[in-house]
């Protein structure tokens, strides 16, 4: 993933309610309907739009059933994100066996 793709996946995560829908759709598929309905304060549209930006970066899968849509947290992750998070927390056990061994030596 490139890093414009990434920075759009980041972008979409930073939004509290598509993260909310994240979390709606973990452990299960979830119909649209349903998911609009855990948000009474914003339109169907809203909600609908929300979704497609989470489909568009691969966040979610969307299974067509009939004439209604299942959304589920999409199995791999996007590459991208999780090469920039494990790259910006891959040494933490190195830096504090570094710091720890300083500290011994003082």
């Amino acid at each position: 993933m490139a890093i414009a793709e990434t920075d759009v996946v980041l972008r979409a995560l930073a939004d509290p309610t598509r993260r909310a829908v994240l979390r709606l759709v973990r452990d299960a598929e979830v119909p649209a309907g349903a998911i609009a309905a855990r948000f009474p304060t914003m339109s169907r549209p809203a909600v609908s739009q929300h979704l497609g930006v989470l489909a568009g970066t691969g966040l979610v899968r969307v299974r067509p059933l009939g004439n209604r849509r299942l959304y589920s947290l999409s199995p791999h992750p996007p590459a991208g994100v999780v090469a920039l998070i494990a790259d910006l927390w891959a040494d933490d056990l190195s830096r504090l066996k570094a710091a720890a061994e300083r500290r011994a030596r003082r």
